[in-house]
């Protein structure tokens, strides 16, 4: 089989003999969208809203800092031609200096933003797995495959019914805390790209 990696192939096979071994005839199998958890559980909300809320008032210090820097440049634009030289070469180097701290800034922000959505997106996937195994031992399936999954009937797929048991356990919003329309989770927003 070219293009499956050995732990692809190796799932194949335990499908495979699940179903052709007379043994297992009473196999019970089931597929989750994993992908569609992370998008859709209450606790994927809860992570982004969270890192969201962490890193929305370092993105207001940078467009400060943006709203300054071409405040600054729109007055070397407009008093430059009365400037003299060492006011010019002392504003020009205050420019160079302050874009490349804002330069620097984002790159901060953007690596720690990553740091830290990829810190709750580690906890969420231990949540969803851990849920996923106790749904599964709780139904008696003896296989529930995730990844690699080519076609499955919809009757296979347990997904909706741990989203159910995910959003019975989240954690319920605050008196007056809007709540998300059509209960998924947004995807994480990029941090903006420098100018």
């Amino acid at each position: 089989m070219v293009g499956l990696n050995k732990s692809k192939m190796w799932g194949i096979a335990l499908v495979a003999a699940f179903v052709a071994a007379p043994a297992f005839a009473e196999v019970k199998i089931a597929v989750v969208d994993y992908g569609r958890l992370v998008e859709e559980s209450p606790q994927a909300k809860v992570a982004l809203d969270a890192i969201r809320t962490e890193f929305t008032p370092k993105q207001r210090d940078v467009q400060q800092q943006e709203a300054a820097l071409k405040a600054k440049e729109d007055k070397l634009e407009k008093d430059g031609a009365t400037m003299t030289p060492d006011q010019r070469t002392r504003v020009e180097k205050d420019l160079r200096d302050g874009a490349r701290d804002l330069q620097r800034r984002r790159a901060e922000i953007q690596d720690d933003f990553n740091a830290r959505r990829n810190e709750e997106m580690s906890r969420l996937q231990k949540t969803l797995i851990e849920e996923v195994r106790v749904y599964a031992k709780a139904q008696n399936f003896d296989l529930v495959i995730a990844d690699g999954v080519i076609y499955s009937v919809p009757a296979l797929d347990i997904t909706p019914a741990i989203l159910a048991t995910l959003q019975a356990r989240a954690p319920k919003p605050a008196a007056g805390a809007p709540s998300a329309p059509g209960g998924s989770a947004p995807k994480p927003a990029p941090m903006p790209a420098p100018k």
